[in-house]
């Protein structure tokens, strides 16, 4: 069994999968910080200040001047602003894959699109080929 699991882990497939997932895993990390520090602080003020990692509603109808203030009070809460900011990131992300693809893709198509270099001739074409010349040369 720990030999099949080997055999399994080692393939190429299984490998490029776990390079992808953690590429994938700090790509995350690095959108998530573009949509929190970097895109939805502009957008927030331009909408007049709003912080969207601050929008919520108490479910227990309570007034709480801040997200961490409701949790710390134990209220359950719905927390928009921060579906509003995962959403974001899920489009960038989406997006990033999508241009990805499409340009793994079109190098592929290039390379199908490629003519073929014509297979080598058989020993026996060889030998056809020589007689066939040594012929044309005693006419």
């Amino acid at each position: 069994m720990l030999n099949e699991f080997k055999a399994f882990a080692m393939r190429g497939n299984v490998v490029d999968l776990a390079v992808g997932f953690i590429l994938g895993g700090a790509f995350s990390t690095i959108v998530s910080s573009l949509v929190n520090d970097v895109l939805m602080p502009p957008v927030g003020m331009l909408l007049g200040g709003v912080d969207f990692s601050n929008l919520f509603i108490a479910l227990n109808g309570g007034e709480y001047a801040s997200l961490a203030a409701a949790r710390e009070a134990g209220a359950a809460t719905i927390n928009y602003g921060l579906f509003i900011n995962a959403v974001i990131s899920f489009v960038i992300v989406a997006f990033a894959l999508f241009f990805l693809i499409k340009g793994m893709n079109a190098l592929k198509a290039k390379e199908e699109a490629a003519p073929a270099a014509p297979p080598a001739p058989t020993k026996d074409q060889q030998l056809l080929t020589e007689i066939r010349d040594l012929l044309a040369k005693k006419k």
